[in-house]
């Protein structure tokens, strides 16, 4: 299955506002990776259009956890 450009651009517009959201708290790497796990979760959808939004949400979700599990 092909990903599209307008998707590859969309998910760097994701990472990039969630490196600006959770920098304080994660390293680059750490969202780069939150938002690479959130994304396989949704490599077999065969409709792509909200794909970078689940993507965003899910990512969050992982940040947002590991933020809680740091003391």
């Amino acid at each position: 299955m092909s990903i599209d450009l307008d998707e590859e651009a969309a998910l760097r517009h994701v990472t990039d506002q969630l490196k600006t959201s959770y920098g304080d708290r994660h390293t680059p790497e750490e969202i780069e990776d939150a938002v690479a796990t959130a994304r396989q979760s949704f490599t077999s959808l065969p409709i792509r259009t909200y794909v970078p939004v689940l993507v965003e949400r899910k990512a969050r979700r992982i940040l947002d956890e590991e933020s809680a599990d740091t003391p």
